[in-house]
C-alpha cells in the first residue's frame, strides 16, 4: 500500500501538475475574485519553475557535492551501486538503454578499476507501478561485464523496488559479510539513500555521481530565459522531497 500510495502522491505534488490545475481552474470558475487569483498563481508558478538560475541555485544547495578520487584514502569491501539509471521496457531487449543517470555506472567501474572498491552490489528490480519490465539490477549486471567488471565481482540484488527495499537487502548482505561500502547514487538522491542504510543501522560512504547542476552563471539567456530544463530539476527535487517526507512517516529514515 506505501508503494502505491507513495508512487501516486509523487505524481499529484509534481509542479507542472500543479501549475497546469491551477491554469485550468482559474479559466473555468465563474467566481472573477477566486478566478483572477488562480491565474495569476498559475502563471508566476510558471515563470518561477521555468528559471534557470533559480532551479540551479537550489539544486546545488540539495545535491551532495561530488568527491575527488584523490580523497578517497581507503578501499572498499563494496561499491553499492543503486539502480534507476535505465529504460528497461524498451525494444530489442538485446541491449542496455541508459538515460541520464549513466553517470552511477561509469562511475562505479572507475572506482573498480582504480581499485577503490574491490566488489560491486548492483540493487534494484523494478519501480513500475501498474506494468511489469525487466529486472534493471539485471540489465546493468550485463553492462559491468561489457565494460570489463568480472562477473565474479558483482554480486545482483533484483527484487527492491525503491530506495528503502534496497536498503533493507543490502544491509543485511553488509551484516553478514561485515564489510565496508561506498554507496553511490545520483546526488540529488544520497541524502535518502544514506539515511535509509542508516536506519538500517549501516554504515555507508557517500560517493554522489549524476548531476544537475552547472556553474553559476549570472548571463541573461540564464537568468531571464524560461527553460524546460529548469522544470526538469524542480521534478527531480520535488519528487525527493516528497520521497523523504513519506519515508519519515513510514518510519523508514
Amino acid at each position: 500500500m506505501f508503494f502505491f500510495l507513495s508512487k501516486t502522491l509523487n505524481y499529484l505534488v509534481m509542479p507542472l501538475v500543479v501549475t497546469v490545475l491551477l491554469l485550468v481552474l482559474g479559466a473555468l470558475i465563474k467566481n472573477k475574485w477566486w478566478a483572477t487569483r488562480l491565474l495569476a498563481s498559475g502563471f508566476f508558478l510558471l515563470i518561477f519553475f521555468s528559471n534557470e538560475f533559480i532551479a540551479n541555485e537550489v539544486m546545488m544547495w540539495w545535491e551532495v557535492p561530488p568527491t575527488p578520487y584523490d580523497s578517497l584514502h581507503q578501499t572498499y569491501d563494496y561499491g553499492v551501486l543503486l539502480t534507476g539509471v535505465t529504460s528497461t521496457d524498451k525494444q530489442p531487449p538485446d541491449r542496455v538503454y541508459f538515460h541520464h543517470g549513466a553517470d552511477r555506472v561509469i562511475h562505479t567501474v572507475e572506482l573498480f578499476k582504480k581499485g577503490i572498491v574491490r566488489h560491486i552490489i548492483v540493487s534494484g528490480g523494478s519501480g513500475r507501478l501498474l506494468t511489469a519490465s525487466r529486472k534493471e539490477a539485471d540489465d546493468i549486471y550485463k553492462a559491468l561485464v561489457l565494460m570489463g567488471v568480472p562477473y565474479n565481482h558483482i554480486t545482483v540484488e533484483k527484487e527492491s523496488r525503491n530506495t528503502y527495499e534496497s536498503a533493507v537487502a543490502v544491509a543485511e548482505m553488509l551484516r553478514q559479510t561485515g564489510g565496508s561500502a561506498l554507496l553511490i547514487t545520483s546526488g540529488f538522491h544520497m541524502r535518502r539513500s544514506v539515511a535509509c542504510f542508516k536506519k538500517q543501522g549501516v554504515a555507508v560512504s557517500a560517493f554522489s555521481t549524476d548531476f544537475y547542476t552547472h556553474p553559476r552563471y549570472f548571463t541573461l539567456d540564464v537568468l531571464l530565459v524560461p527553460k524546460v530544463e529548469a522544470w526538469v530539476i524542480w521534478h527531480k527535487l520535488v519528487k525527493e522531497w516528497t520521497g523523504i517526507t513519506a519515508y519519515r512517516l513510514a518510519g523508514y529514515i
